[in-house]
């Protein structure tokens, strides 16, 4: 049951005649696993915080850094050399307090990851490896628990939804492949704007907050690529491999 106060606090999204309180309702029961409150991480934590996710772990073993507050806005300078899960847990309950904001300061490996995402409602994944991405997915596969995909490199931004376990659906890998070495999108290197990560962190809660209550059409098995250089935006099918080691062993 919702109280009077969470009433009066998503009464905006409660009045959409597409959402309602039975919406509202099973976002406070949903429980989120959010990988990496980085560029991503900090905007999505951020909204869904404020939409009224029951539950969010957050899992990172990073520190903030001063290069990060660019673009990871749950952060200050007082904030440098802090656990990110910390303070982005912290941030969470503060912007609403229905919340409970867990934080793992762990680096999510093959070995702990189905432990730390056993019980989740959804994984949101904002990590910037494919070791830790592509061990999201295989424990993501084996708990059948539908896996959000988001991913930031200069200009450029993609958001995705897996359900690789169902037998018509593809899994991480069968877009990327199942090489842990495989080189990935280095911000350190290709840079990243700022204003990007925010749009795709928010995208990406949105996505969450869509596949957990029904809400629109889905985003299951569909690859949406933003080029926010030139303002384009399209979206691709994910075609499942059947050979992919993963989902179809």
């Amino acid at each position: 049951m919702l109280s009077d106060a969470e009433l009066d606090r998503y009464a905006r999204q409660i009045i959409l005649p597409t959402f309602g309180g039975a919406g509202q309702a099973k976002l406070k029961d949903a429980h989120i696993a959010v990988i990496g409150a980085g560029g991503i991480g900090c905007p999505a934590i951020t909204y869904l915080a404020a939409a009224g996710v029951g539950r969010l772990t957050i899992i990172d073993d990073d520190v903030v850094e001063l290069s990060n507050l660019q673009r990871q806005p749950l952060f200050t300078d007082a904030d440098i050399g802090a656990l990110k899960a910390d303070v982005a847990a912290t941030a969470a309950r503060r912007i609403n307090p229905h919340v409970d904001a867990i934080a793992v300061p762990q680096r999510l490996d093959n070995e702990n990851a189905e432990n730390l995402l056993a019980g989740a409602s959804l994984i949101l994944d904002g990590c910037d490896n494919f070791a830790t991405r592509l061990a999201v997915n295989y424990a993501a596969v084996a708990l059948h628990i539908p896996l959000l995909s988001a991913a930031i490199g200069a200009f450029e931004g993609q958001v995705a939804l897996y359900e690789g376990w169902r037998a018509d659906q593809a899994c991480y890998a069968c877009l990327v492949g199942n090489d842990p070495d495989r080189e990935g999108i280095n911000c350190a290197e290709t840079g990243v704007m700022g204003a990007l990560a925010g749009m795709v962190g928010t995208m990406a809660a949105l996505e969450a907050v869509r596949a957990l209550t029904g809400l629109g059409a889905s985003l299951t098995g569909r690859l949406a690529i933003l080029d926010m250089l030139d303002r384009r935006w399209r979206e691709v099918g994910v075609p499942e491999d059947p050979l992919c080691p993963i989902c179809r062993a």
